[in-house]
């Protein structure tokens, strides 16, 4: 599989390299932007290196986890990918990390409307959809912004750091998407 560049107005949507674990480490050691993800930050840089190299090694199989850098810069400010695919379903789930000297930009949305479009057009998905704790105001923005479709609250869905919480589903279905 050639690995897709996806291209947005802003940015560049390419593969993750180690040389990527600088950046990242300094988003995903921060506890304000781990606070509403499944995975803890991370305690050191090489924590951050384990985990590319771990997401560089499954672009031997089919892997659709991209890079989110600044067009401009090259600046590596987050991750998106689809956290599951069904291809038998033909249901994509997609998930996404951001810097948070990049909060509130619309980087994010931008990324997610990218990869939605890939989604449909390229991996022939009928649905794709994305989860948020309850309270992650900022993810269902992005979630709003990339024109999901609020579905509901699963109560207690998901176990993490000690606790149950709520979860909110948005989705997308192919004849709502706007396919170019």
């Amino acid at each position: 599989m050639t690995f897709p560049i996806l291209e947005t107005e802003r940015l560049i949507l390419r593969q993750l390299k180690i040389e990527d674990a600088n950046a990242m480490y300094s988003y995903a050691s921060n506890d304000d932007v781990t606070k509403f993800v499944l995975w803890d930050s991370h305690t050191s840089l090489e924590q951050t290196k384990q985990f590319l190299q771990f997401m560089i090694d499954k672009y031997k199989q089919e892997n659709y986890a991209w890079a989110v850098t600044l067009k401009n810069s090259d600046e590596f400010i987050g991750t998106i990918d689809y956290v599951m695919l069904d291809n038998n379903e033909h249901i994509g789930e997609i998930g996404y990390a951001l810097s948070h000297l990049h909060w509130g930009k619309g980087y994010m949305s931008e990324a997610a409307q990218a990869i939605i479009q890939y989604g449909f057009t390229e991996l022939n998905l009928e649905r794709i959809q994305a989860r948020c704790f309850a309270g992650n105001v900022g993810s269902e923005r992005v979630m709003q912004k990339a024109d999901m479709v609020y579905e509901g609250t699963m109560r207690k869905a998901k176990f993490s750091k000690g606790a149950y919480h709520d979860m909110k589903i948005y989705s997308i279905i192919r004849e709502e998407a706007n396919i170019s």
